[in-house]
């Protein structure tokens, strides 16, 4: 699994999580089979989703949480448990059902919206009832939201003045995911309804440029009474199990569909890696090292 929040760890100061060790492997959600076991509770054969990281074979204690788990692989195949039914679509569902606890009708803004959070999040959205406007770079992403993904709007941050195009939506913005901070969370700030509720999920727009300027816009907080609420997947891990279910549903029933963009081989990694981060990707990126 290639994730922004990768980028994040690779910097040294205090985070939600300890940084990336220097020497050490990289680490990631991975996805694969157990070739070997001394763990009564897992069997060679066993089909699992973990935190193996950027190698070919890892060695896990399954006792310690959340270090590995056995997925059923019947009606959904083994990679999106790294997408729709993993952490990209609990994120998703939690960031929309627990934070902005939408009503059928409101209109829900989300950036980096072809990305593996962003994609799955407008599905989810779009199943609960909202509008949804997705914004995102170049024509085929905006294309593949509103022809794939079911989003009302698409928005074109490369081609189109997005405060212009988001200050045309009826009836304003109740709620906005924000996957990149940046401009785009300034910009959106004064547009957003009395009361909006803003999940931040990620701010890749910082993560390379220190100096993106952001939040120039900080009084429509409290103009505009907003609730904005940072959230990370490990404060809700325990959580997660029971939210998979309903993401498998609607996976099944075709309702969350989310494309994948797939590298071949492990060294290749980090130009996957690199496309991500560039917004070169449609979708959720992996590494397939088989």
């Amino acid at each position: 699994s290639h994730d922004p929040y990768m980028r994040g760890r690779m910097n040294e100061g205090k985070s939600y999580a300890q940084p990336q060790p220097l020497g050490e492997v990289m680490i990631g959600g991975t996805v694969g089979e157990v070739v070997g076991s001394r763990n009564a509770s897992f069997a060679v054969g066993d089909k699992v989703v973990g935190m193996g990281g950027w190698q070919a074979y890892s060695v896990v204690d399954a006792n310690v949480p959340g270090m590995l788990r056995r997925v059923d692989t019947t009606h959904v195949p083994l990679s999106h448990y790294l997408g729709a039914v993993g952490m990209p679509g609990v994120t998703a569902w939690y960031g929309l059902v627990k934070i902005i606890n939408p009503k059928a009708g409101e209109t829900v803004v989300v950036s980096a919206a072809t990305g593996a959070v962003g994609s799955a999040f407008g599905a989810l959205a779009k199943a609960r009832g909202c509008r949804v406007v997705g914004i995102a770079g170049g024509p085929e992403k905006c294309r593949y939201l509103v022809e794939e993904l079911g989003c009302d709007r698409a928005i074109d941050y490369k081609a189109d003045d997005v405060e212009a195009e988001l200050a045309k939506i009826e009836g304003g913005i109740n709620a906005y995911f924000d996957n990149v901070g940046g401009k785009t969370l300034d910009t959106i700030l004064p547009l957003m309804n009395d009361f909006g509720r803003i999940p931040v999920c990620g701010m890749i727009a910082n993560y390379n440029h220190q100096t993106e300027p952001y939040l120039l816009r900080f009084d429509q907080i409290l103009m505009r009474r907003l609730t904005i609420t940072g959230f990370f997947i490990p404060d809700f891990l325990d959580r997660c199990a029971s939210y998979l279910p309903k993401l498998r549903q609607w996976m099944e029933e075709g309702k969350l569909v989310v494309r994948f963009d797939e590298t071949k081989g492990l060294e290749h990694t980090l130009d996957a890696y690199a496309r991500m981060l560039s917004g070169r990707n449609i979708g959720k990126v992996i590494v397939d090292i088989r």
